[in-house]
């Protein structure tokens, strides 16, 4: 007999979502290979960068004809902002664009490594979280910074594995427990992936979801990749929920050795 799951649904500002993983819109050699890797990964939610994708202009390919925002919900997002104003002007233009109120949050603090700018990332989530945004915020993997996040009115909290596009994984896995441990936001690994098994990893260690962007639009089988993705969040989810056994430092027989004959 099955094993029947239970729904298991990820939930954001109070919006359920089916899948756990979510997954960018950038970096795809066209819209239609990207189109059906966003389709193949089964994700519910895509990122959109308002300063690099076209969403508005009919003159030129729009997202919104190969990605349908009524199946989709669209993540508009700050990527390539270095300030609060930046950012904040972004999210603005989102809103009167699309009617968007759930974003994603990102203001960097250098080109080179793109890690995230705390002061102003903060500063610029307790701004829109007064002017009714929900905000998932993309930010370190400091607890004390995530903690601050989550008092400034963030409705979730996105640390990076690893840098943007690096591929490198989850490198503080410590950290990442923690945060776990101290929020009940969703938390959302974000960055860094580069391939299923750290989704996997990710999962297991109780996040909510990972989002991925480069790992699968770099991909040699982009296609393949993101179906990977798709499991490993299913695989990771399931794990988390059925209770690893406790780590010793002894072995231990896996039948007892009463009744040996």
């Amino acid at each position: 007999m099955g094993v029947k799951l239970k729904k298991d649904k990820l939930i954001i500002a109070n919006q359920k979502f089916d899948s756990r993983l979510i997954v960018g819109t950038g970096k795809y050699k066209n819209m239609s290979e990207c189109a059906k890797a966003v389709k193949l990964s089964g994700a519910n939610i895509v990122t959109v960068a308002v300063r690099r994708v076209n969403i508005s202009d009919k003159k030129k390919p729009l997202l919104m004809d190969y990605i349908d925002p009524k199946k989709i919900t669209y993540l508009p997002n700050t990527a390539g902002c270095f300030n609060s104003e930046e950012a904040l002007r972004t999210l603005r233009l989102a809103r009167d664009i699309g009617g968007w109120n759930l974003v994603k949050l990102e203001v960097l603090g250098d080109k080179k490594n793109l890690f995230p700018d705390m002061i102003e990332t903060i500063k610029s989530t307790e701004v829109l979280a007064n002017e009714g945004f929900k905000i998932m915020v993309y930010c370190t993997d400091d607890p004390l910074m995530a903690k601050r996040l989550e008092n400034s009115g963030a409705s979730a909290i996105m640390p990076l594995a690893a840098p943007i596009g690096s591929g490198l994984g989850i490198q503080n896995k410590i950290n990442i427990k923690i945060i776990r441990d101290q929020t009940k936001l969703p938390l959302i690994i974000d960055a860094g992936l580069g391939q299923a098994s750290d989704a996997v990893i990710a999962m297991e260690l109780g996040c909510d979801g990972v989002l991925v962007n480069t790992a699968i639009a770099k991909a040699k089988k982009p296609y393949e990749m993101a179906l990977a993705f798709k499991n490993g969040v299913i695989a990771g989810r399931q794990s988390y929920l059925a209770g690893r056994i406790n780590r010793t430092l002894s072995g231990g027989p896996s039948s007892p050795f009463e009744g040996i004959i």
